[in-house]
């Protein structure tokens, strides 16, 4: 578990969550980042009774990359609300299929979720029932089969990414879910969490993380080569 923390202080904590895990417990049962960091904590500091780990926001468990918790009620009451405030600036990396798409762009679609399927329908205009799901990508590296985007995310909505990006064209690979053609070996899709900036809720200081890529991963470890 410590080689996974990329930031810790006496309020918030900062994980590189691998593909495959849970940020917080689901119908699964299977064991969460939560509970795990939370006994980590108690073994690691000698903590008598309970830790307290608040999440303060998700990534799918397909995605690897950043996830912030808070190690204190202050703290998380105050990165939740700077969460829907949106000050917390969040860039993500993406894998996608080697398609003809502009270099640059800023997608603005209106998505809403059926629960059915846990899939996020994409609609061009505002539709009922739909949230507006806006995020801006860069070409930032064209590798033999795919391109590298690195994406700037404004809002956050359920699959947001991998269902805007497979709207115009360029599923995120392995992401069959969102039209991939095949799966990745290790079951998860090449969309990582890369970076997080956000002035810290109790020291006010500029706080910047990155956040390496899985090294596993051949086409990722092309990426940052």
């Amino acid at each position: 578990m410590q080689d996974q923390i990329v930031y810790e202080d006496n309020h918030l904590l900062v994980i590189n969550k691998k593909v495959g895990q849970l940020v917080q417990g689901d119908k699964t049962g299977d064991d969460s980042l939560l509970e795990l960091i939370k006994n980590f904590i108690k073994k690691r500091d000698d903590k008598p009774g309970n830790v307290f780990l608040g999440l303060v926001h998700r990534i799918d468990r397909p995605t690897s990359g950043l996830v912030i918790y808070a190690k204190t009620s202050k703290a998380l009451s105050r990165l939740t609300q700077m969460v829907k405030n949106r000050e917390i600036k969040k860039t993500y990396w993406a894998v996608v299929t080697k398609e003809m798409i502009p270099q640059t762009q800023r997608l603005v679609h209106f998505l809403k979720k059926n629960e059915k399927n846990n899939k996020a329908i994409v609609f061009p205009k505002a539709t009922d029932g739909a949230k507006e799901a806006i995020l801006t990508y860069n070409v930032i590296k064209a590798l033999d089969n795919y391109l590298l985007l690195e994406i700037d995310l404004e809002t956050g909505r359920h699959h947001q990414i991998r269902a805007q990006l497979s709207k115009i064209g360029a599923p995120i690979k392995g992401d069959l879910k969102y039209g991939a053609v095949r799966s990745n070996p290790d079951g998860g899709i090449n969309l990582h969490a890369r970076k997080l900036e956000f002035i810290h809720p109790v020291t006010k200081e500029n706080i910047e993380i990155t956040a390496p890529v899985p090294r596993n991963d051949t086409v990722w470890r092309a990426c940052e080569e």
